[in-house]
This record gives structure tokens, sequence and C-alpha cells, in this order.
């Protein structure tokens, strides 16, 4: 509220007095420390050396040792509902935030719009006179608003944010990131040829972003919001990261948790007689699906575990570079001065993640069009994996090992989905305690309320003029000084697409439902019950000798599922759930119209031209003999389409999922002058369903240069959303006919047009498993 004006206004200036205290922007209490969150996107407990995996994460640990380690911090087991969390301290539901954004519902708790009653701790402390900086994933956007046309009120700047840099998607292409600058689409600064990397351009922002703010006013608190691309799929790092781990996972992943479990005991990170959760603890396709099953290590062949060993030594070495770059910013604020005085959070989202199925992937987008990896392919691409030629994602068997001693993965609400690696440290604070770990059982929500406490802040009742509802974390500051206090959160639920468990004083509830299986039957789900005090890793099931203990647990899961907007529960196929009536960036329609010299347009928002037929039409102007470059992209090189001169002549190549590129060029070079291309596709049949066959004609003003049969890939031409531009091929070339951006000069684009028929079945179900895999 703003103070009242206490000063004179009179007739005269001469007889006025200022008083400018209802004017001044907020400002901070002296001395107040900043607040640097760090979120990992993926990482299971066991990943990182800091909680005993066997990836070396050197500067994690070193920030661990000013601080502590908390070993039963937990997430809401998805991406997207961990973030809503996180920022607000509310539950994800009471967010509106469910699951991931993109399945949004028409529902209180589904609908992916944080309300502006669970204010963020970014409009929080901005209010409080801090700076505020966000970087890297953001996920917390619908796709009908992730486009220039669209509303920003999703956006980071308008939740309490002043600076953003990032992307909003829920994974993105390490080397060729689709990145978004405060509330405008950018390209990236260069490209991987000259050493580009994701976590080395937000470390480099994140480092300028506080210096900006600093050399202004030295004495101005920050808080910073790093959300990591790392180590979300696909697993990108420079080749000398990946070389670091040859053959360090050739053990297999069985052996991995035997080893790591022994290194956390050793830690104190569980207790020495916690035991290995089983391989498959649930069945297939009974309770789960088979894209949720482990293949058992000494199952595979001599090539599987090759190939699989690498997407592990890839996986590994993206996560080390990644603790390397981010060893930067922590050397930027000790040498700064900054460090002591900075209260660091590091954490994961969620577990590792199981969406790379039983046979991991070489190029994601091929499973996400409904074609499957093929073995002897990926050991022939073995050393693809980990480069920009790859998009790469580990199995199952490795996101279960990267859980140990867990059950399980990302989206189920055993340990393995929301248990995550949690460092807390405000090095001035805590002196006496730095290095040691802490049992009390936490939550994602209760972050922010312990940063309220540490900065003497109270909760305000209204933010932006909408009253606030209450927060619903506990702070973790008594915590600080002990690690046996009993743990001030008593209770949390969790519900995640169709899973659900509820945690109570020690003892912990678990119904036995699969991800996405459409089973429903929810009132019939058996449940399991653990004490997870004594049982970490859920593995002696209690039902039988406490049943009035499990009863009293699922009376209390439906109490708290009322109390946070949680039903209703959905386990729907992903066919169903993307067909689902929702609403979209702009209404369907015949004739889409784009210009040069403007931002790329986010797939979701642009022309979908999958499973029909299409006319590509592109009005240009030749000045000079030398003209050529882009007229029109979209996609990279895992799917895509392009229209481009080189050598005065006109190409058009559609990229089938990376397989095969479908060429087509005019023989004579076009004459200066204006011109019209026209690549038209006729779709004739779908072989198999969803995959549209026909002919391709290419045209220059009404005269057939070439033509031919393609096919039309039944899914998105990009996993990670690389859109739409006319005029230039930014990120990842849509082919390796041309080095992108290649932008076209010598000449004027008018406009490109995309015609298409209103409606066209695509394959839903496939869209759906990209959906989950990206979050």
């Amino acid at each position: 509220m703003r103070e009242q004006f206490r000063g004179i206004v009179d007739l005269d200036v001469r007889d006025s007095r200022q008083d400018w205290a209802p004017y001044l922007a907020p400002q901070a209490r002296a001395d107040a420390p900043n607040v640097l969150y760090v979120l990992w996107d993926d990482t299971g407990i066991a990943a990182w050396d800091t909680f005993g995996g066997l990836v070396e994460t050197p500067n994690l640990t070193r920030v661990a040792r000013l601080g502590l380690r908390y070993t039963q911090w937990h997430t809401t087991a998805m991406c997207s509902p961990t973030r809503a969390s996180l920022l607000t301290g509310r539950n994800h539901h009471k967010n509106g935030v469910a699951t991931v954004v993109d399945f949004a519902m028409g529902f209180p708790g589904a609908n992916a719009v944080i309300p502006p009653e669970n204010g963020t701790v970014a409009e929080v402390l901005a209010e409080n006179g801090y700076n505020t900086y966000c970087l890297g994933k953001w996920h917390l956007t619908p796709s009908s608003e992730l486009s220039m046309g669209s509303s920003r009120r999703t956006w980071p700047l308008a939740r309490g944010f002043e600076r953003f840099y990032g992307f909003h998607g829920g994974e993105t292409n390490q080397f060729f990131p689709h990145l978004t600058y405060d509330s405008h689409f950018v390209d990236q600064p260069y490209g991987p040829d000259e050493g580009y990397h994701l976590s080395r351009d937000l470390v480099d922002k994140a480092i300028e972003f506080i210096r900006d703010g600093k050399q202004v006013a030295p004495d101005k608190p920050w808080f910073t919001y790093l959300a990591l691309g790392a180590t979300h799929a696909p697993h990108h790092a420079p080749q000398e990261w990946i070389d670091k781990y040859r053959g360090k996972f050739d053990m297999g992943y069985d052996r991995y948790r035997e080893i790591v479990l022994e290194n956390q005991k050793r830690l104190g990170i569980v207790p020495p007689d916690t035991e290995l959760s089983p391989m498959n603890p649930w069945p297939s396709p009974d309770v789960v699906t088979e894209r949720d099953e482990v293949a058992p290590w000494d199952s595979l062949s001599d090539g599987q575990k090759r190939v699989f060993a690498r997407m592990a030594e890839a996986f590994a070495g993206f996560c080390s570079y990644t603790d390397h770059e981010l060893g930067r910013l922590i050397d930027c604020l000790e040498e700064s001065g900054q460090l002591d005085n900075t209260i660091i959070v590091v954490m994961s989202d969620n577990g590792a993640s199981g969406e790379g199925t039983p046979h991991g992937s070489i190029n994601e987008n091929k499973g996400f069009n409904g074609y499957p990896e093929d073995p002897a392919e990926n050991l022939e691409k073995i050393d693809k994996i980990g480069t920009p030629e790859a998009y790469n994602q580990y199995p199952t068997g490795w996101a279960w090992a990267f859980n140990t001693p867990y059950k399980l993965f990302k989206r189920f609400s055993t340990n393995g989905g929301t248990v995550a690696p949690a460092i807390i440290t405000w090095a001035r604070e805590m002196r006496e305690v730095a290095g040691q770990v802490r049992d009390q059982y936490h939550h994602v929500i209760d972050i922010t309320p312990t940063v309220y406490d540490c900065l003497g802040i109270t909760a305000p009742r209204v933010v932006k003029g909408y009253a606030q509802t209450p927060l619903q974390g506990v702070s973790m500051r008594y915590s600080f000084a002990s690690g046996t206090v009993e743990s001030t959160r008593r209770t949390q639920y969790h519900a995640m697409l169709g899973t659900r468990s509820i945690y109570h004083d020690g003892w912990k509830a678990v119904a036995r439902h699969g991800t996405g299986t459409g089973h429903g039957g929810f009132a019939d789900d058996e449940w399991e019950l653990y004490h997870v005090r004594t049982d970490r890793s859920e593995t002696r099931e209690l039902s039988r000798e406490h049943p009035g203990k499990l009863r009293e647990l699922i009376a209390l899961w439906y109490v708290e599922a009322g109390r946070n907007d949680v039903l209703p529960l959905d386990d729907r196929v992903p066919r169903e759930i993307m067909t689902m009536d929702r609403p979209g960036p702009a209404p369907a329609r015949e004739r889409y119209v784009y210009h040069p010299a403007t931002s790329e347009v986010p797939e979701e928002a642009a022309v979908d031209v999958r499973n029909r037929s299409f006319t590509l039409t592109a009005e240009f102007e030749i000045t000079t003999e030398d003209a050529e470059g882009v007229l029109f992209a979209h996609g990279s090189r895992f799917g895509g389409h392009a229209l481009y001169l080189r050598g005065r002549r006109l190409h058009y190549v559609y990229n089938f999922l990376g397989i095969e590129e479908y060429r087509f060029s005019a023989d004579a070079p076009l004459a200066a002058g204006r011109h019209v291309a026209v690549a038209r596709f006729d779709k004739e049949r779908e072989q198999p369903r969803y995959v549209a066959d026909g002919t391709l004609t290419l045209s220059v003003d009404n005269t057939t240069v070439a033509s031919g049969r393609i096919r039309t890939q039944p899914g998105k031409f990009s996993v990670a959303g690389e859109g739409l531009v006319i005029g230039r091929d930014t990120g990842d070339a849509v082919t390796g006919d041309y080095a992108a951006p290649f932008p076209f000069r010598g000449g004027v684009i008018a406009q490109v047009s995309v015609q298409v028929p209103m409606a066209a079945e695509t394959d839903a179900e496939a869209e759906a498993e990209a959906v989950l895999a990206r979050d």
C-alpha cells in the first residue's frame, strides 16, 4: 500500500513542501541477502556425486559444503507443476497446474494459468526492493499463449521478473535452443561451431544481469531464478565432456545402483539399512504401460549395451559440463564478495525421466512420430550421441538407476518420481553446520516460505491489487540448526497423471496406478502402505499389518484432494488427452501469410501441414546475380521443410524425420526480376495411417520445374519447438544442403503464404507422448 502524502501543496511551489516517500520504488532492508534458485531438470538424486552418484559435480559439492543437503525433499513428479509450486509456495493444483501446461483442461486445478491470487516469489521480492531475473526454462505458459500475437499474462515479465532470457517449452535443443529475451523471440548469439551450448549461454546471461544491476546499485539485492536445460533430454554436451566418461557406465544400470547405494549410505543420504527397490515393481500392462518397463541389463545384446552405456556417458558429460559452467557463476559471486550473503537453493524438478522407453533413443522425434528405434541403426550412429547430429535420451533403465534406491521415475507418485536432490546454502549463517545432511521430510512448496523467513518478509495479503491465498508451504529454517528436530511438514499429497500417494507423519500410502494407461477405475485402486521414516525405498509393504493406518491415509488423501482442487483424476491415454477441446493460439484458417524480418513463429502457432495437402507460395524479387538464401524454413535436421535459392536455382526439400530428404531442384538459374515459386503437395493416401503419401510439384512463374512422390511425417517437425521463419533458417538447419542461417540476400521477399484444407486427422497419441517427454 502506497504511503500517504505528508507534504504541502500550495498555490505557489515556493510555499509547498515535497514528500517523496509515496513515490519511491520499494527498498530492501540494509544488508539483505541475495537469493539464487538453481533448478535442474529431470535429475534424479542418484546422479550427482554430491549425493553419492557417479557423475562428477565438484561445484555442486562446493555449494553443499557451504550449506546443507536435504535427502527427503520432494517434488510434484513433473516439471510445470513443480515450477509453479516452487515460485508460489502453493500446491500445484491450487496453482491450476495439475500437470504439464501442454495438457491444460478447463478445471480449477488444471487450467495451466497460475492465478494472480497466488503471487510469485519474484512479485513479492520486487515489492521488497529486489531486482528479479529469470533465466532458462519457464514452461508455465499454455501453448495457446506462446506466440508474438498472444497474451503475455503468463510470461515471466508479467509474473514479477524484470528480465528474462531462456525458453518457454518443456525442453529445447542445447546446441540450437528456441530463445526468448524478455518478451520477444531471438536467435541464438552464435553456433555450436563457435562453442555455443545453452548451459554456457544461460550462465553468461545470469552473470550479465547480476553485474548490470550491481554496477549501478551495489547495495541493491537481487533474486535470480536460473532454471537450467540440464539434464533434460536431449543430452547434449561438448565432446570432450562426454569422452571423460568413456567406459564408466559399462557395468550397466543394475550394478550402478548397487555401487551408488553404498555411496549413499556412506554419505548419510539414506539410512544404513535401506534396500534397493525392485526393477519393475508394478506389472505391465495391468498397472503400468510397456513403455515404463525396464529391461534387465543382462538381457541386452552387446550392441545395445554399448549404445545404452554411451547414452549414459552423454548424460553424465552434459551434467558435469553444466556443473562446470555453474561454477563460473559461483566464482563470480565469490570474487565480487557476494557469495557469503547469498542464499542459494539448488534442486531438481522431479526424479530422472523414464520417457526414453526401455529402448532409449538417438532421435526422439522418430518415436514421437510413431517410428520405433532401430537398434542396428542406433549402433551405427553411436558416435553421434550427444552431438548436434543426435537428439538422444537414455532408456528407462538409467532413469531407474539415477533414482537409486527408489521405485520408478518421473511422473510417478512413488519416491522415484517425487524425491529429488536439494541443497540450501547461506554461507554467512551456516558456518557451524556447513556440509551437514538433513533428513526432514519437505516439499517444493516449502522453499519460498523458507526464503521469506530468512529475509524477514511476511507474505503479503495483497499483490498487484489481488487478495492473496494463504501460503501452503512451511519454512524449513528451523532445520538449519539441527538435523534431529522433527519436520514441520506433517502431511503432503501427491497426484500426477493418474498416480497418487500421500505422506503423513512418517507413513505413506501409494495407489497402484500407472500413468497414461486409460484404465480409470480409481475407486477400485489397490493401495500400498509404507513406513518411509524407516523404509525410504518403499520395499516393505505393510497394508496387511496396519489396515487401519492405510484406511486413515486413504481418507486423508481424499480430504487433501478436496482442499486442493485435485479432482478430476486423469489417466487417459495420450490420444484422448491431446484431442480434448482446449483454446488455440488463433482460429484455424485456410491461408496463412508470413513476412520477412519477423520473429520465428512457434510450431504451436504456425500453419499445420501434417497429413494434408498444402500449397506453399513465395513471392520475391531477385536484384543481383549472387542472390541466394532461405525463402521459407520450418523445422530442423530431425524433420522439416524449406524453400530456398542456392546458385540462383530454386530448391525445395522435405526432411522426413531426419531419415530421408526429398529434394526438388530447378535446372536453370532464375533471372533478375519478380518471381512466384510454388511447392504444392497433393495428398493421395495414408501409408501407414497419418503418414500422407502423394506428389510434390515445384514450379516457378507457373512453370513446373520438378516433381515426385514424397511422404510427410505424422507428428510435429520439432520436439523442442523450432518454428517457422521467413528469409533465414534459425537454429538447426532443415537440410545439410546449406549452413544455417543462410539468410536471403540479393533480392527482396514480399511474402510467403501457405494454403491448407481446414481439417486433417493427425496422430494425437504420438503428439501427446512428445509433450510428456519434453516436459
